[in-house]
């Protein structure tokens, strides 16, 4: 069955911007990892709204926390003290080890305090014109700021003259981060995501993170790591770099954060906790009380059900399942990531496998035009993603005899 918009739907697309290059599909409701259309046509939900929904839809747990906090205060302006902000500013401070929290709504946001603080840390220190490394393939946002520091000519274009201020290089290369960076006195701060998500599931190596941290140590230079996709859980720690034993001074959070409400945050270690003062930034949304609740009470749930337990094992089952199936046929490259953020790299682009699997059942997404990406809500169960198996490899294995 393909998937079709009802008319009502359709009539009144012409008053929404054409931004986004949608499916024909329109989803009514969900529960656990299954989310149905207005059609009644249910699908596998192996993308988790991009890494968002991390309890996955209609959680028992969830949802009547946040129709409390619903009935209590939604919203309420930063001139007053919010003491949900504390709640869960402290949580995350014990989870990550840092020292303090800045809230705002989403992982621009995040990204975007985090440029600010680089700049200023540069600006107290007597750096006239701060400088900022970042990465070939990364993605931090699409302001003019953050898609400056984005490495993808494609979302860039034509959007210029684009801010100044960053270096370029390779991933996984201290070789190159050295050479880039040589007796520079502008450098501030080294910024990437522990794992590129939109750049194709690219990690950076335990190895490459803890050469860094030393390289920004000597240097006195932010260490700033992005863990808006790959964070809160989704590869088995609560923050992917903590796979190498670093810690970063400066991490931007969004996505799973609020499993679905929006929330972002920038968490600071002693180096950049007292960077920002009063009047420095802000955000009318940022920490409000209903994003807050679902914050804790996602971390809460994650904790009482051991979700992070969980993205290992379904994340090793489904990645050993898919190699199994993959292995040796033509056109399949190799399976990057780790946990519950997975991408399976082809010898060519598969755009067209999205809507294919969402007519078979199947919600996930292409990336970096050759990798499909999997990112599910860290509920997924083993026998799920046994099923995104059986439906997603041979469509794989169709379109590679075709394009072969």
């Amino acid at each position: 069955m393909t998937a079709s918009l009802p008319s009502h739907i359709e009539a009144a697309s012409p008053h929404v911007m054409t931004t986004y290059g949608r499916l024909p599909i329109a989803l009514s409701h969900g529960q656990g990892c299954r989310v149905w259309d207005v059609n009644g046509k249910s699908y596998l939900d192996a993308l988790g709204g991009i890494a968002v929904n991390t309890l996955g839809h209609n959680h028992p747990k969830l949802v009547p926390a946040l129709q409390n906090q619903i009935a209590k205060l939604i919203h309420c302006s930063n001139y007053y003290h919010v003491p949900l902000q504390e709640t869960l500013a402290a949580k995350l401070v014990a989870l990550s080890g840092l020292e303090n929290v800045f809230f705002c709504s989403t992982g621009l946001e995040a990204n975007e305090a985090a440029l600010k603080l680089a700049r200023k840390f540069g600006h107290d220190k007597g750096i006239e014109r701060p400088e900022i490394v970042v990465y070939e393939k990364a993605f931090h946002g699409r302001s003019i700021a953050t898609l400056s520091a984005t490495g993808n000519p494609k979302v860039q274009a034509g959007f210029g003259p684009l801010v100044e201020g960053f270096i370029r290089v390779p991933i996984n290369s201290i070789e190159a981060l050295k050479a880039a960076t040589a007796g520079n006195p502008n450098v501030v701060a080294v910024f990437f995501e522990a794992i590129q998500g939109e750049g194709g599931v690219n990690s950076m190596t335990d190895d490459y993170l803890r050469q860094a941290r030393k390289l920004c140590d000597e240097n006195d230079w932010l260490l700033m790591i992005d863990e808006v996709q790959c964070g809160m859980g989704r590869t088995g720690k609560w923050f992917a770099h903590q796979w190498s034993g670093i810690k970063p001074d400066v991490m931007p959070l969004a996505k799973g954060l609020g499993s679905g409400v929006p929330v972002g945050a920038v968490v600071a270690g002693p180096k950049a906790a007292h960077i920002f003062g009063p009047g420095n930034h802000g955000s009318t949304f940022g920490g409000n009380p209903l994003a807050m609740r679902a914050g804790v009470e996602t971390i809460r749930i994650m904790e009482e059900e051991g979700l992070l337990a969980n993205a290992v094992k379904v994340g090793d089952h489904l990645r050993a399942s898919l190699s199994r199936e993959l292995t040796g046929v033509r056109g399949f490259k190799e399976i990057r990531g780790r946990g519950l953020m997975l991408g399976i790299e082809l010898a060519q682009p598969c755009g067209e496998l999205v809507k294919r699997a969402a007519d078979n059942g199947l919600l996930i997404s292409v990336t970096a035009e050759t990798v499909i990406r999997i990112v599910p809500s860290l509920i997924m169960t083993t026998a799920e993603a046994d099923e995104v198996v059986a439906i997603l490899c041979p469509l794989i294995k169709q379109l590679l005899q075709k394009g072969a």
